[in-house]
Formats: C-alpha cells, sequence, structure tokens
C-alpha cells in the first residue's frame, strides 16, 4: 500500500508565470461552469470549510482577470461578490459556540459549517479565512469591484477583525498557522484602511503577534516555534504557519517574521530527511499539506539557502484546495495568490552547513529528536522510525527489556567531514534498572549513499542487543509505500521481529495500517482532534530490527554496528586503545576518543578512509 498523503516533492511542481496561468485558466473555467444563479461558486459536494470557499474562488477570478483581462470574468466577480456578502455573512451568535467574549456583538463572522449550531468550534478559523480572501479581493479588485461593493468589503473586514479579536477569544484552538493568518489578515487590511486608522490596526496586529504568538513559543530540537494545536510543530500545519511568515514579511518587511520564519524553515530542514517524508504532529501524524506550503517553503528555501522545496506534499492539492471528485473548492484560496505573486524562486541545493540534529549527505540522512535519539533514518530509499520495546521509543542499546537512549545529563555531538565522508558522534550519559550510570557513544558515518552507526557502550549484563529502528516505508516514484523490511547489515546477529501480542498497542508493519491511523487509535481524542504523538506514545511494542553485539570487541565493552543500505561484506573491527575506540570498516576507520573527551569534556572523533 502507499501512504495516502505524502507524494511528490513540492518544488517538482511548475512555478513559472505560464504554469500559472493555465492553472488560472482551468480555474475559470471551472467557476464559470458552476456559477449558480444567485452568484454561489462554492463546490456542490463541500459541507465544511465552506463559509468563505466562495469568496476565495472570486478571489482567484480577480486575479485571472488581472493577469489575463478574460472578458467573462468581471461579471462572475461581481455576481460572486455579492452572493458571499448577502448569504454568507452572519452577525448572530451561532449556538453552541464556546469562545465567545461578547454576547450578541452583532459583529459578521464566517461560518465552518452553514447550518446553525452544527459544527460552531470552526467558526474563528473560517473568519480568519474569509478575512484573508476579503483582502486579497481588495488587493486584486481594482477595475472589477464596484465602489458600493467596495465599501462594503472594506466594512466587513472592520467587522471581521473586531470579532476575531475582541467578541470572541484569541487564537482557541491554540493553533500557530491560524493565529499567524489572522495577523497576516489584519496587516493586509489595514493598507485598505484611512492612514490612521490604519496604522493603529497594524499596531494592534503586530502587538497580537508579539504578546499572543511569539510569546507562547515552544521549544523543540533547539528551536522556538509557534505551537500548533498545542505542540510544537505539525508536519502539516508547521510549513503552513511558515506561509504565513513570508506573507507577513512580504507584507510589512518587518524582520521579526523574517527571523521567526527563518528559525522555523532550519527546524524544517533539520528534521526533513533528503527524500522528503516526514510524520509527527499534535494533530496529524502523515497529512502533508501541498499548495499551502509553497509560499513559505520556496520563500525561506533562499532565505537559509536548502532545498526545503523536497518537502513531500500532497500533489493533489498542489496548485489549490479540491474535493473528492477533483473539482477546485475556494478553501485555503489566498494561498495560491500569494505565491504567485511572489517571485522568490526555489533554492533546490542542500545547505552546507552543519546542522546539530541532522546528519545529511547524498541520499542519507538522519534526523535526531531533541535527546539526540534518531527519530528518522533514511537510506537506500527506506525510512526507519523509531521501534518500541515495553513501552520505550528509541534506537538504542536494551538490556534485560530497558532501553538505554535517554539521556540522564548533557548530549555532547561532534561533526566531522573528511575524505568524502561525514560523521556525528553523539554522546550521552544513561542510567540503567541497575541505577549504573553508562556513557552511550553513538557514532554515524555516511559516503552518501550508506550509513554506518557504530554504538558502544560499558559491558552490559545478560544478552543485550541495538534496537535498529522500525522499517515503515520507503520511496516509489513519487510516492511513498509502507514496507515491513529494509536493506540492513549487522556485525552481530540481526533479526527483524514482530510484536508476538496483538491489540491497537502493538504496530506490526506488516499490517496495511500506517503510522497515523495507529497513532489516532492510541490518542485521547477522535482523529483531527487528538494528539497522534501522545497517542503513538502509548505504544508498547513495534516490528524492531535488534542487532547483536559484534564479535570481537574490547572486553569491558559492548560493541554494536550496522550499516543501512548497500556495501560491501560487512566486518568491521575494533579496538580499545589510550586514545579511545578503533573502528575500523570497509570505507572509513574512525578514532573515538574517551567519554570524557578533551579538556571541556567534549568528544573526540578522528575519521579518515
Amino acid at each position: 500500500m502507499r501512504l495516502p498523503r505524502q507524494r511528490g516533492p513540492l518544488h517538482d511542481l511548475p512555478d513559472t508565470p505560464e504554469a500559472y496561468d493555465a492553472v488560472l485558466a482551468d480555474v475559470a473555467e471551472q467557476a464559470l461552469s458552476r456559477l449558480t444563479p444567485d452568484g454561489s461558486l462554492e463546490h456542490p459536494g463541500a459541507l465544511d470549510d465552506i463559509g468563505d470557499t466562495s469568496l476565495g474562488i472570486t478571489s482567484l477570478l480577480a486575479l485571472a482577470w488581472q493577469r489575463g483581462r478574460d472578458p467573462r470574468l468581471p461579471e462572475a466577480v461581481r455576481r460572486s461578490l455579492a452572493f458571499h456578502l448577502r448569504e454568507r455573512v452572519y452577525t448572530e451568535d451561532n449556538p453552541g459556540y464556546p469562545n465567545l467574549r461578547i454576547r450578541d456583538s452583532r459583529l459578521p463572522y464566517a461560518r465552518y459549517v452553514l447550518e446553525t449550531g452544527a459544527h460552531p468550534i470552526g467558526d474563528w478559523p473560517s473568519t480568519v479565512w474569509a478575512l484573508l480572501q476579503l483582502v486579497n479581493l481588495l488587493d486584486t479588485g481594482e477595475g472589477l469591484i464596484e465602489d458600493e461593493q467596495r465599501r462594503e468589503l472594506v466594512e466587513l473586514g472592520r467587522g471581521y477583525w473586531r470579532w476575531l479579536t475582541e467578541a470572541t477569544f484569541f487564537n482557541p484552538q491554540e493553533a500557530g498557522n491560524q493565529a499567524i493568518g489572522c495577523v497576516v489578515g489584519g496587516l493586509m487590511l489595514a493598507r485598505h484602511l484611512p492612514p490612521e486608522e490604519g496604522e493603529l490596526l497594524r499596531a494592534r496586529a503586530l502587538a497580537l503577534y508579539t504578546a499572543e504568538i511569539r510569546a507562547h513559543r515552544v521549544r523543540d530540537r533547539g528551536a522556538l516555534l509557534p505551537p500548533e494545536h498545542g505542540g510544537a510543530y505539525d508536519n502539516n500545519y508547521g510549513p503552513i504557519s511558515l506561509s504565513f511568515l513570508a506573507q507577513a514579511h512580504r507584507v510589512t518587511g518587518e524582520e521579526v517574521f523574517a527571523d521567526d520564519g527563518d528559525a522555523l524553515a532550519r527546524y524544517i530542514d533539520a528534521r526533513l530527511p533528503g527524500g522528503g517524508f516526514d510524520n509527527g504532529g499534535p494533530r496529524y501524524s502523515e497529512q502533508h499539506s501541498g499548495f499551502e506550503s509553497v509560499l513559505g517553503l520556496r520563500y525561506f528555501s533562499g532565505r537559509i539557502g536548502s532545498d526545503l522545496g523536497r518537502y513531500r506534499g500532497d500533489t493533489r492539492w498542489g496548485r489549490h484546495a479540491v474535493q473528492p471528485d477533483g473539482g477546485v473548492d475556494g478553501h485555503f484560496a489566498w494561498m495560491l495568490v500569494w505565491q504567485i505573486q511572489d517571485t522568490s524562486r526555489w533554492h533546490r541545493t542542500p545547505s552546507s552547513s552543519t546542522t546539530r540534529h541532522q546528519l545529511r549527505a547524498g541520499t542519507v540522512s538522519v534526523a535526531f529528536d531533541g535527546r539526540m535519539t534518531p527519530s528518522l533514518i533514511e537510506a537506500a530509499g527506506t525510512y526507519y522510525l523509531p521501534a518500541a520495546v515495553g513501552r520505550q521509543h528509541g534506537f538504542g542499546p536494551v538490556t534485560d527489556g530497558f532501553l538505554l537512549c535517554r539521556p540522564l545529563g548533557e548530549v555532547r555531538v561532534r561533526d566531522v567531514r573528511a575524505d568524502g565522508l561525514t560523521a556525528k558522534l553523539v554522546t550521552k550519559p544513561v542510567v540503567g534498572r541497575d541505577h549504573v550510570l553508562r556513557h552511550v557513544r553513538s557514532l554515524y558515518v555516511t559516503d552518501g549513499t550508506s550509513l554506518w552507526v557504530t554504538v558502544a557502550v560499558e559491558r552490559l549484563d545478560g544478552a543485550p542487543y541495538l534496537l535498529a529502528g522500525l522499517p515503515y516505508a520507503a520511496d516509489d516514484g513519487d510516492r511513498v509505500r509502507r514496507v515491513a523490511e529494509g536493506e540492513v547489515t549487522s556485525a552481530g546477529a540481526l533479526r527483524l521481529t514482530h510484536p508476538e501480542a496483538r491489540g491497537v498497542d502493538h504496530f506490526d508493519a506488516r499490517a496495511e495500517l500506517t503510522q497515523e491511523q495507529a497513532a489516532f487509535a492510541l490518542a485521547a481524542d477522535p482523529r483531527g482532534y487528538g494528539n497522534p504523538d501522545e497517542g503513538w506514545r502509548h505504544l508498547v511494542s513495534s516490528t524492531a530490527l535488534e542487532a547483536g553485539p559484534a564479535a570481537g570487541g574490547p572486553e569491558d565493552l559492548h560493541v554494536f554496528a550496522v550499516r543501512y543500505g548497500p556495501g560491501d561484506t560487512f566486518v568491521p573491527a575494533f579496538e580499545a586503545g589510550d586514545q579511545g575506540l578503533t573502528v575500523r570498516t570497509e570505507a572509513f576507520t574512525a578514532l573515538i576518543g574517551e567519554a570524557a573527551g578533551d579538556a571541556h569534556g567534549e568528544p573526540e572523533l578522528t575519521l579518515y578512509t
């Protein structure tokens, strides 16, 4: 089976003016054939995320007219705008909406579901989206929108902003993308107001960003990130937040948006392997955005000098939102408008800088979590997730069912490049069930094709092994398919085990089940509302690669050595001496300094072929 959402790299989609004109021409034809007598451009099958969608299509038609002057479009724009102003502006409180600060304010808002009281929790983001569709239409509708309609639009924009920031609690879903989107809407609306009023609104929007978004950032892997649905990062919404930061910087030139975007972009770059697969998040594990991410990934790829466009998006939404029948939907239409207007181009080569939480060269990548344990390994087109044993997750030595990967103290990292090799040495103190402090030294070396991992730890009792990952997915052309095995070689005995127990808390990679489905089955709340990352942490056991100790290692150490990807016969040798542990493989020789390291306690690593 193939993963449903992760498809081709987003930078593979053509982004020339001609390509975008073709996209807009297709939207225009669909819209003109769909336009109802009352002026609606909503997809007939849309039920939710609908209150702003007709206006979104209207804004795309306005942009298409601006670029191509199709004489059929002005009348469609005026009729569809009149429909939104007449039929999709609500001023009576939606029964059941829990986040009002002022009741019966009579301020306008947009509905997530049109039926009264049906699903009011989504009204806040839907009103943000309507505000953004509105300001785009003000920007692109010059020569199309009559004076009276323009006055109504501006007044509606004022009302939307006040409802979002006065009548309701700000950012009630703790969703960074929604909150930054609201700020962007205010900043863009300010440009269409009288100067004094516009400056006040602009100042209010910037203050909200500082106090309600920036002050609540969450730290993950050394980066401060806008919180997303209560977590640090979501691989669907995080890149969407990046697009909002890009637009905020484009609109205002304020360096705070560029700085925060740079930080988020570098974080994405570090967690994303070369092949662009990613998983994890407090809202979705594997549902990836498409066109909604393009602006941010493209804009900041140039700023940080890395190929962020390798991100595997959902290319079914590569141009705009669509319904199951493939028909265009106006949801998030402003992102297509912005990416067409933006003149930045993709940066298509990897960054050459060393990153603490990533090792990357050629087609090999290791992304590390905040504990400097691999969160994702990529080699030979296969992706490995942290495996689970006894409700413990990670990569590392296991003894008596106890996984030695959680640090008790400072984690030290040393990066080295030499003779076409890229290496990272991670040293962390850990404590086992016996309360003995041990130093786990993990060496990762790649030539860009294969990855060698060597893990050394003070000698363990029993029959220890290295938990070496859960083979999960592999590249399959422009798709990603589920797998249950990978090309891995071990210096010791290697076995691929599957859970003997059954149930939602045991993940068997051979089953036709995605990580996201399994994670939501363990989450406290339903899919789309629960936290899949939190659910996945309840996993008891999983399919796992288990590598036994290498023979011939030093008497006082257990050394484990595995190779991910192709290579010659794998018979590494290990030798302990006064300078440290020497590791010899068919591709390199490495000297790992003593656990104490140099005079400052930093680990020492020497690497040569």
